[in-house]
Parts: structure tokens; C-alpha cells; sequence
């Protein structure tokens, strides 16, 4: 849990093609209402994928 007067909460990034990658990252809620997408590098396929916040 974040503490008292902090806005970054922490969020898990799941890949978007095959569901069993994830990173874990914080974002500011305050400034970032929409979810994140980024493009990271899933092992499993050996390749950057696109990863979206999940809750």
C-alpha cells in the first residue's frame, strides 16, 4: 500500500500475446488516469510484445 500522501501506486504490466509475462512497475495515478501499454521484452517468446497494465 502506498503511504499517506503519496499518489504512485504499484501496477503489473502483463503481455498482451501469450498472458504469462508481467512486470511490475509504480505509476502516478494523479498525473496518468489511463492505463499503460508499453513494449517490453517477453523471454518466453524471445521478443518485444506489447505489455498493458492490469488490475
Amino acid at each position: 500500500m502506498a503511504k499517506k500522501g503519496e499518489n504512485r501506486e504499484i501496477i503489473r504490466l502483463v503481455c498482451t500475446e501469450d498472458g504469462r509475462s508481467f512486470y511490475t512497475t509504480t505509476k502516478n495515478k494523479q498525473n496518468t488516469k489511463e492505463r499503460l501499454e508499453l513494449m517490453k521484452y517477453n523471454r518466453f517468446l524471445r521478443k518485444h510484445t506489447l505489455h498493458r497494465e492490469k488490475k
